[in-house]
């Protein structure tokens, strides 16, 4: 059962989700990387197709997982914010 407790839960877990939330997130940013991927594959094919087709999905998903993620209470901490920042 550890080897299960590891490979399904300690990871979501760690970034404040259950299982089926982070799979739910995990499957979201999967799909849209797709979608991201296929623009530029277009537009490495024709320059004109999806110009900022790309950069935006790229740029919306570090918004999501990067800037506004949910925190642990350990890196709300502002002395391991410092610490970490020196």
């Amino acid at each position: 059962m550890p080897t299960l407790r590891r490979l399904f839960m300690e990871h979501p877990a760690s970034v404040g989700e259950t299982y089926l939330e982070h799979m739910a997130v995990a499957g979201a940013f999967g799909w849209a990387m797709l979608k991201a991927s296929a623009a530029c594959f277009a537009h490495a094919l024709v320059p004109a197709l999806c110009t900022t087709t790309g950069s935006r999905i790229i740029r919306d998903l570090h918004g999501r997982m990067v800037l506004n993620r949910r925190q642990t209470p350990e890196e709300n901490d502002a002395l391991l914010w410092i610490a970490s920042n020196i």
